[in-house]
């Protein structure tokens, strides 16, 4: 609630300042927004990861819930069978259910660091691509900013100023694929290139400069079962 109230805070205060221009100014200011969340959803390459990474949860899950069975049938039998036990013995069980409940919250915790770092790798390129489309809309059709509908804290947006649907369609037709191929080409002429006496720095292409995007990463893994610290 609190980063809700901030970012309408921010909204807010943008607007006002956008409103202190002077009237000439303000005229030419052209707002949009983009919904990356959405866009990275409704892409084929954002389908596919997010494909991906259900199997991973979804292999990841099972083998969380099988070593919370262990454990709980490792519990059951001591229950029934501590009166029977030495005081000796019952102290070793009681440590090595300890250690095991130990270990599959490490492995919880383990694996929700894996998927969160494969969700960023596998959109990581997603979302550059998309930014490059972006950044090629703002200056095209001459935007001073674009703003990330989640989290700017974007209540309302006519239709013609959501570029969502834009970034999804020229996405799926192959546009912003070229900018990956400069980095990469770019990368190995630096180094390719140590041998002459000065090398010319190559001009970054993009840098539009007239707006702004943030990256809005839906977490897919951010809903895993509680099951690795839960129900003991």
């Amino acid at each position: 609630m609190t980063k809700l109230l901030q970012r309408h805070a921010i909204t807010l205060v943008a607007a006002l300042l956008l409103s202190m221009w002077a009237p000439r100014i303000y005229a030419q200011v052209r707002i949009a927004v983009v919904d990356l969340q959405r866009a990275l959803n409704e892409t084929e390459d954002g389908r596919r990861a997010k494909a991906r990474l259900k199997r991973l949860f979804k292999q990841r899950q099972q083998e969380l819930d099988k070593a919370q069975g262990e454990l709980k049938s490792l519990k059951e039998e001591f229950d029934s069978q501590s009166d029977t036990l030495s005081d000796s013995a019952r102290q070793e069980r009681l440590d090595a259910i300890q250690k095991q409940f130990v270990e599959l919250q490490s492995t919880y915790v383990e694996y929700q660091r894996e998927l969160a770092e494969k969700e960023a790798e596998m959109t990581q390129e997603i979302i550059a691509r998309m930014e490059t489309i972006l950044r090629r809309i703002g200056q095209e059709e001459g935007y001073t900013l674009i703003v990330e509908r989640n989290e700017g804290g974007v209540i309302f947006v006519p239709g013609n100023l959501d570029l969502t649907d834009v970034v999804i369609q020229r996405y799926n037709a192959g546009e912003g694929r070229e900018a990956d191929t400069e980095g990469s080409s770019g990368s190995s002429g630096s180094s390719s290139g140590s041998s002459g006496s000065s090398g010319s720095s190559s001009g970054s292409s993009g840098t539009g400069g007239s707006h702004s995007t943030k990256r809005s990463s839906g977490s897919s893994s951010s809903s895993s079962s509680s099951s690795g610290g839960g129900g003991h």
